[in-house]
């Protein structure tokens, strides 16, 4: 698995053949997912083929399966179906609302799963947004949220870009004070949209998130290019680094940039993501 993944890339669950695809994408990280990308009528079709994928280890990246709801029979059958299976990275949750979802779920069976599967919230309402740090850190068993940008621009009838700002950040906020790592972006929905694309990117970045998750192989390049840091930044970094191990204390550079403790530990997390590790 890649230390630092940077791209998810969603796959319906019921198209096996996609899923081949996704998995050999280049992608960080694939998720099977049940949930949106599949109609009600092809739910248990796609369960009983994730069933099937999971039921091995031997996958060349993580497989990561974003269940139904849980407050639905979908998804319940699908937490009884996948939750103890050998091939499984991680659950992702849609729609959470409350930590008491979370941590009712890590405590109940089967008992080899999900205590032992690592889980990951969406939030995708007004009220998942309320209780994000509440919900980042309900149990050991979850490990990282992000947004569902899509549901919850419609929860908060936002129009504009720029009105899931403050969501986002509450988000990244509530990420960070739970000890849980930066939280990825969402999907960016016009995959033809390229330059749309990393400026969005782009702007994820200056906000906090780390990554992107993705719905077709075209976009992984673009963010992983977003993400990693530019050739200037690394320059900037080892400079910063040598500095301080250099000298210990608080100094100035010759462009006049400060450095402190933060400073230094803000180069090191760049030269680390470089490393991807």
């Amino acid at each position: 698995m890649t230390p630092c993944p940077l791209t998810w890339l969603y796959a319906p669950g019921d198209r096996p053949h996609v899923v081949a695809r996704a998995l050999s994408s280049g992608a960080d990280i694939v998720i099977v997912d049940l949930e949106d990308a599949v109609a009600p009528d092809r739910k248990d079709y796609a369960r009983a083929a994730t069933a099937d994928l999971l039921s091995t280890r031997d996958h060349p990246v993580p497989v990561q399966v974003r269940v139904n709801p849980l407050d639905t029979p979908p998804g319940v059958r699908d937490l009884a179906a996948l939750a103890a299976l050998p091939g499984l990275a991680a659950l992702r949750l849609p729609k959470v609302t409350s930590a008491e979802q979370i941590i009712h779920l890590a405590q109940t069976t089967p008992p080899s799963a999900p205590g032992t599967t690592p889980l990951h919230a969406l939030l995708e309402s007004a009220l998942g947004i309320e209780r994000a740090h509440a919900i980042a850190s309900a149990h050991p068993a979850l490990r990282g949220i992000s947004l569902g940008e899509a549901d919850l621009r419609t929860d908060l009838g936002v129009r504009g870009d720029a009105g899931l700002d403050w969501s986002r950040s509450r988000v990244i906020v509530a990420a960070r004070a739970a000890g849980l790592p930066p939280p990825s972006q969402s999907i960016h929905p016009d995959i033809r949209d390229l330059e749309g694309l990393a400026a969005s990117c782009a702007h994820g970045r200056t906000l906090g998130f780390l990554g992107r998750a993705a719905i077709h192989p075209r976009q992984l390049p673009v963010i992983e290019q977003a993400y990693l840091p530019t050739e200037a930044e690394l320059e900037h970094a080892e400079t910063i680094i040598k500095a301080a191990t250099t000298d210990q204390g608080a100094q100035a550079l010759q462009d006049g940039t400060f450095i402190d403790a933060a400073v230094v530990a803000a180069a090191q997390r760049t030269l680390s993501l470089a490393r991807r590790t």
